[in-house]
């Protein structure tokens, strides 16, 4: 069994270590700080509340039953997030790909009307289904990075990729946004950390 290094405040590294030790029902624990996260990620990649759920669910269970591969080397979020990430695309690889109607946020995006607010959300959500209809080696990076949030190393670490590849991928994923929406979204602001 390995031996977990747990420090005061570490709910998640005490959580597995009481795991490993016999007492299951610790993982209640983790799955009730993790749930809402992995159901928001899973949702970014499929768009349907109930599939999110699922999706999420199925990577809670894989990571119950590869608890004990978890050797404390690097953060939990990121040994999870992993798991989770590997789990969306495992359930994506039979669903249709997800489509947007390009003409139509590009004529959205144009007309200008009172209602900047609701026109500065319906163009988020415009972005956010155009960045589902990339292809995964560029959607993935952009969703943790940007709408997860998570740094540049930490994202590359879940992606098993350099982060000089990262970088790249980040780039390219923006500028296919852009061609595909001629620039209307408002886009993907590079942070300063990328450059």
């Amino acid at each position: 069994m390995p031996n977990i290094p747990t420090q005061p405040g570490d709910d998640d590294a005490a959580d597995v270590a009481r795991v490993l030790a016999g007492d299951s029902g610790a993982f209640g624990g983790i799955v009730q700080r993790w749930q809402g996260r992995l159901v928001n990620l899973a949702w970014r990649f499929c768009r349907d509340r109930m599939m999110a759920e699922d999706m999420a669910q199925d990577a809670f269970v894989k990571a119950f039953r590869a608890l004990h591969t978890f050797r404390g080397d690097s953060a939990f979020s990121t040994w999870l997030t992993a798991i989770a990430m590997n789990t969306y695309r495992s359930c994506l690889r039979d669903r249709p790909p997800y489509t947007v109607d390009v003409d139509a946020a590009r004529t959205a995006a144009r007309e200008p009307d009172a209602f900047d607010g609701l026109h500065d959300r319906e163009r988020a959500e415009l972005l956010r289904r155009a960045v589902v209809t990339l292809p995964v080696k560029y959607r993935e990076p952009i969703v943790l990075y940007y709408f997860q949030e998570m740094d540049l190393a930490q994202t590359a670490r879940i992606l098993d990729i350099p982060e000089g590849t990262l970088k790249a991928r980040l780039h390219r994923g923006r500028e296919l946004l852009r061609r595909r929406s001629s620039g209307r979204f408002g886009g993907l602001a590079v942070k300063s950390s990328e450059a």
